[in-house]
């Protein structure tokens, strides 16, 4: 059995009146995402993970900015599609952790939504999915509450 693993990253700005999804879950909070699509950082990182797994070049190549197609969508679509690829090439996901950087909001009530939202995107055990949330002590960007971001380690194993 071959084994893969997969690192991705993403970060986005913040602002007033839009929503805050993570991990395909709309999060009560006084800031929003902002981007192309839903901007969701979990899903994005994930599916960056998992490209980068499969060797299928990154997120930018998949699912441009400048393609009027991923305007708004929900970025469960991104981690659909990629995992339909990484099918195709015979590997399965075993697991994925993922860690959110920011102030706010507190995720402790959401955790468990969260983890299950993103489970059934890839099609494993709600326990197969851990997630970890963490500040930058007020530093940066992330310490100002002008955006978040997340990482995401995914484990393919080959199906075959």
């Amino acid at each position: 059995m071959e084994v893969r693993t997969g690192l991705g990253w993403d970060t986005h700005r913040l602002g007033w009146g839009a929503e805050l999804i993570l991990g395909g879950v709309r999060i009560p909070s006084d800031r929003g995402q902002l981007g192309h699509s839903d901007a969701d950082v979990l899903s994005h990182a994930i599916t960056d993970a998992l490209l980068g797994a499969a060797g299928l070049g990154d997120i930018g190549q998949h699912f441009p900015d400048s393609d009027p197609r991923w305007k708004n969508a929900p970025s469960g679509q991104f981690v659909r599609h990629v995992l339909g690829l990484v099918a195709e090439r015979g590997y399965g996901v075993v697991n994925a952790d993922v860690t959110l950087l920011c102030e706010a909001p507190r995720i402790a009530a959401h955790r468990t939504a969260i983890c299950t939202s993103l489970a059934t995107l890839l099609e494993v055990p709600s326990d197969r999915v851990n997630l970890k949330a963490t500040t930058t002590e007020r530093l940066g960007y992330l310490g100002r509450r002008e955006g978040l971001c997340a990482e995401a380690v995914v484990l393919l194993e080959s199906r075959s």
